[in-house]
């Protein structure tokens, strides 16, 4: 019984040193491919690596560099995040949390680069590049604050214009509609003055003519009494 428990160790052991040798030539094939800038094929390599063994900080690093290469971010970070938490080794440790502190620092999230940086500085206090990213990155995150603030109070300044431009023409509005009415007014009672003036003239007329057909009707009784007296 114990012979043949030794004999599955070496079966294991033997099982597993192979199993080491292909994740190292899938590593070392990947980073071949990455210097060679065919990072498509680098991330292809460093997969099989992580498959073969998902523990393996500089398998599971590479990896993020060969996204963070092709532009692709966001699965950077999580890969560079895994192997800050396998790796044991301070300096690589801190070069996983510098290269996030680098895409956050590109997309102006300023405030999770300093974080990384510092945490990268925490590992590795020697690295003057990430000592530089930090000092660049509160920097950059001063004047983001700044330019938010003056963003902030010009849309106050315009709000503040527009309520005020809104109130002129509120102001404009009623005093048209003021003038508009005063106008009405007078164009009615300009009317009715004209249609006074028309009903006097038309009176005034009429008493004319009255008076022109009374005159005529005088004169014609007249003229008949004039007749009469000369038969």
């Amino acid at each position: 019984m114990r012979y043949r428990i030794i004999i599955t160790f070496f079966v294991l052991l033997f099982a597993s040193t192979i199993q080491a040798q292909n994740e190292r030539k899938d590593i070392r094939k990947g980073n071949k491919a990455f210097r060679q800038q065919n990072y498509v094929q680098a991330e292809v390599d460093y997969r099989k690596a992580t498959a073969k063994n998902g523990r393996n900080p500089q398998a599971i690093y590479n990896l993020g560099c060969a996204f963070m290469a092709q532009q692709k971010d966001s699965s950077a970070v999580v890969q560079f995040e895994n192997a800050s938490k396998i790796e044991t080794n301070p300096k690589r440790k801190a070069m996983a949390f510098h290269n996030i502190g680098v895409i956050c620092q590109k997309k102006q999230l300023f405030s999770e680069a300093i974080e990384a940086y510092k945490e990268s500085l925490r590992n590795n206090p020697s690295d003057n590049e990430t000592r530089y990213n930090l000092e660049l990155c509160k920097r950059q995150l001063k004047n983001q604050n700044n330019n938010n603030n003056n963003d902030k109070n010009q849309q106050n300044k315009n709000d503040k214009n527009k309520d005020n431009k809104n109130k002129e023409q509120q102001k404009k509005d009623q005093q048209d509609d003021k003038d508009k009415q005063q106008n009405n007014q007078q164009q009615s009672k300009e009317q009715m003055s004209k249609d006074n003036a028309e009903q006097l003239l038309n009176a005034a007329m009429q008493k004319e003519k009255e008076t022109q057909d009374r005159l005529k009707k005088a004169m014609r009784q007249s003229s008949t009494r004039k007749l009469e007296r000369n038969w």
